[in-house]
Parts: C-alpha cells; structure tokens; sequence
C-alpha cells in the first residue's frame, strides 16, 4: 500500500502516516481553529483535496470487513493506525503470540502411525 500511494503521490504518504494537512486561521483571541469552507483560500483547498485523495487510497483497498473497522475513524492518520493494529497487534499482543507459538512447539510431539 505505501509503495502504491507514494507513487501516487508522495506527500499522500505524509499525510497517511502524520495526520492531514492543517487549514487553521487566528481566532480574536488568537487560538488556531480550523478554517471554514468560506475562509479558504486556494491553497487551503488543495491541502483540503490531498486530505481526501489519501483517503480515499486507504479505502478504496479494504475489504467489507476491514471497511467496517475504519468506518468510525475520520483521518487518514486514523484508519492507518487501525489498521496496522488489526494486522501487526499491539506490543502486548505480538508477546502473546510469541509466547503462545513457543509453547506450541515444546509440546510438539509425533504421533504414532
């Protein structure tokens, strides 16, 4: 998947694995808020663009059930993460796994016949 978007585009990429490209504008008390669709400039728009383009890459790959696992997440950044977890498992569960793999072996035996 990464070699498929980056040539796509390379800051797709980017954004998959650091989050979106922000549009923030100062509020009166001079705080960052994301920008309204009225407030946008034309760079703004394209930013907005790519956000949906890497996106759309992710999800335009999965599966019925693995779409049904990232339905809830709202940035690219987040259905990565999802998925990475769902396939690779976290520390934790890589241990268990490990663990779990290992004890199988000791207790490998041939049977008779």
């Amino acid at each position: 998947m990464r070699d498929h978007i980056q040539r796509e585009d390379y800051e797709l990429w980017n954004i998959v694995t650091d989050g979106p490209l922000a549009t923030l504008k100062k509020n009166v008390e001079g705080v960052d808020m994301p920008k309204t669709r009225a407030d946008c400039i034309a760079e703004d728009l394209k930013k907005w663009e790519k956000n949906a383009k890497s996106k759309k890459w992710l999800v335009c790959g999965l599966s019925l059930d693995e779409y049904n696992r990232i339905q809830g997440c709202a940035t690219t950044k987040e259905i990565w993460d999802t998925l990475q977890v769902a396939h690779k498992g976290t520390t934790q569960v890589k241990i268990s796994r490990g663990t779990l793999l290992y004890s199988q072996y000791e207790i490998f035996a041939m049977n008779d016949g």
